[in-house]
């Protein structure tokens, strides 16, 4: 019985070895400090001005992910969708978003540093930054972006 058991662990332990490196590709370990945080352009499919930094996981793989996105005074991003829940959490500045295809400014909610706004997959919204302003988005890839208008999409303009 001893002799069966000991066997048992083996083969556990060299399992549990085996799928140890594939478990650690999937999760990582991050900690970041904000001084920590290095920008680059922002992705294609934002308006030209906007920075991004990910933080975590990989924006362009199925599972989750952290990007910070730094949006100029005078920003707008057209209305548009994502293809899955978003969570946008005000890192810094003043988040200006509305809901539907409108983007009068008036019917505008501004969401100040430290505010959340939390959607469902394919709800439309559009924002306008007065300031310079630092979002951090929390949700799942691959990330998507569609406009309400193809028009707008500044990918259909490179």
């Amino acid at each position: 019985m001893q002799l069966f058991t000991l066997k048992a662990a083996t083969c556990a332990s060299a399992l549990l070895l085996s799928l140890t490196p594939a478990f650690a590709q999937q999760h990582q370990h991050v900690m970041a400090n904000p001084g920590d945080v290095t920008w680059k352009d922002g992705p294609p499919s934002l308006p030209k001005g906007a920075q991004m930094s990910v933080l975590y996981g990989d924006p362009s793989k199925d599972g989750v992910f952290v990007m910070r996105l730094k949006l100029p005074a005078n920003y707008r991003i057209p209305a548009h969708t994502h293809p899955v829940d978003e969570v946008v959490t005000v890192i810094s500045g003043q988040f200006n978003i509305g809901m539907g295809t409108n983007s009068d400014p008036a019917q505008m909610k501004a969401i100040e540093s430290g505010g959340v706004v939390a959607m469902a997959p394919g709800t439309p919204h559009n924002v306008k930054i007065d300031q310079e302003t630092v979002v951090q988005l929390s949700t799942r890839g691959p990330w998507g972006i569609a406009y309400v208008n193809p028009a707008d999409d500044p990918r259909k303009s490179q």
